[in-house]
């Protein structure tokens, strides 16, 4: 019965490039060299990774502030079996991270060794990448701090 059915190969794709624009670019640059971006809004606070608007008020930003590689989970979700394209090949957190410095949490991974070693108010670290290109996986990972 298989032989009867029909069958037609489709890939759907985006065949097309995106600019980061002038906002987005700085932060993926700042990481290239090592550095994390954020942007200062109007009522001073910080957004890590920076947008070009301000989430409150609609008003564009464009006010960069450094800050810090460590800061405080909070907030966390265990992956016991990574997938194929995930950061890590091994077991490994991801987590809501708030930079010093920052005023929100940016999402990255955490590789804490085990779930045990995991938890909300603990400070990790930006382990780099060896070799930087200018994007989010310049940021090999977050580790707990003082574990290296």
């Amino acid at each position: 019965m298989t032989a009867d059915l029909l069958s037609a190969p489709y890939v759907l794709e985006y065949t097309y490039t995106r600019s980061t624009g002038p906002v987005i670019g700085r932060f993926l640059t700042g990481l290239r060299d090592g550095a994390i971006v954020g942007v200062r809004t109007a009522g001073g606070k910080v957004i890590v990774p920076p947008t070009e608007y301000d989430p409150e008020t609609g008003a564009a930003l464009g006010e960069f502030v450094d800050v810090g590689d460590a800061g405080v989970v909070t907030s966390w979700g265990w992956i016991a079996e990574p997938r194929r394209y995930q950061p890590l090949g091994r077991p490994f957190a991801w987590a809501l991270i708030r930079l010093d410095g920052a005023d929100t949490a940016m999402l990255h991974a955490v590789d804490a060794g085990s779930e045990t070693a995991m938890r909300t108010g603990m400070r990790v670290v930006v382990r780099w990448a060896e070799e930087r290109k200018g994007s989010i996986r310049d940021i090999e990972c977050f580790e707990p701090e003082g574990a290296a």
